[in-house]
């Protein structure tokens, strides 16, 4: 027997054990459990597995053609290609740059040997685009998940955004320390002409600020995205419940339409945030990396 939730708005957005279908279908279907209660299984990880899986088919399909040295044809392909691109040309180079080591490297080719060294092929940021590339598509396509009827966004739980904030977290760490070296990264502070007793007080304390504020930046980019999906589908959920909620008054003619029509518009505007905010968390990771890759 489906489970009542006809008091409870927030269950279309909330992570559960089972998936909603028609009434014809049985109005829920279980998720088997061959764990038990040590390791349960929940909609949002089904969901999150056939993410991975749609990026992993359709990029390494697309991986292939390109290496074939094969032009690529076709709507769909192009339209993904289109995408990687401008990651890679309108984010991650611009707004990492060269990189620490790269302006060393330009500056030892012009030696007193002027012997000059080979550059690498490519661009030094490019090291970054498998992370941003991957982190963007899976985002993508969690959020657009919860365009499909029945189905739900794991990016609206911020157990989830919370784990992507990590792994951004870690990259950014791991990068300012290749980029600058560990003490390098981990000093935070810039130089300063303090005096000895302000320094002993004051570079601590702008320490813990810097390192706080790190941490802060990262937790944020969980909040957001967990935010405006969640936000998407708690107002889809509302507008539709406005016909139930009029129930058999003679106002019902007027409401249903008008909460359909109000559910198609929001449905719309949450494609258009589904694209939004995958490209804004990448861009912020891409952001915190150019700055850990740079003298503080």
């Amino acid at each position: 027997m489906a489970a009542d939730h006809s008091s409870d708005v927030f269950h279309h957005v909330r992570d559960a054990t089972s998936f909603e279908v028609p009434r014809i279908l049985g109005g829920e279907w279980h998720i088997p459990q061959p764990f038990g209660q040590s390791f349960v299984i929940t909609k949002f990880m089904v969901l999150e597995l056939i993410a991975a899986f749609l990026v992993f088919v359709i990029f390494r399909t697309l991986a292939v053609k390109v290496a074939s040295g094969q032009p690529i044809r076709g709507r769909f392909w192009h339209f993904w290609e289109a995408i990687v691109l401008f990651l890679r040309d309108e984010v991650v180079r611009p707004t990492i740059g060269a990189g620490h080591d790269h302006h060393h490297d330009e500056h030892d080719s012009h030696g007193s040997h002027g012997h000059a060294k080979h550059a690498t092929a490519g661009h030094p940021a490019d090291k970054y685009l498998p992370y941003i590339c991957s982190v963007f598509f899976f985002i993508l396509f969690c959020n657009l998940l919860g365009a499909i009827p029945w189905m739900g966004s794991p990016t609206g739980n911020l157990w989830v955004t919370g784990v992507l904030a990590l792994s951004s977290f870690l990259v950014v760490i791991t990068a300012g320390m290749r980029e600058v070296g560990v003490l390098g990264f981990w000093k935070m502070v810039p130089k300063m002409d303090l005096p000895p007793v302000l320094a002993i007080f004051l570079v601590p304390l702008m320490w813990v600020i810097e390192f706080v504020g790190l941490l802060i930046k990262h937790g944020v980019l969980a909040v957001r995205l967990f935010a405006n999906i969640m936000a998407g589908h708690t107002v889809i959920a509302v507008i539709l419940g406005f016909i139930l909620a009029i129930g058999e008054s003679p106002f019902f003619y007027i409401v249903a339409p008008a909460s359909v029509f109000g559910q198609v518009a929001i449905g719309m505007l949450e494609l258009f945030v589904a694209f939004l905010q995958a490209y804004v968390f990448v861009f912020l990771t891409t952001v915190f990396i150019s700055i850990a890759s740079h003298p503080h």
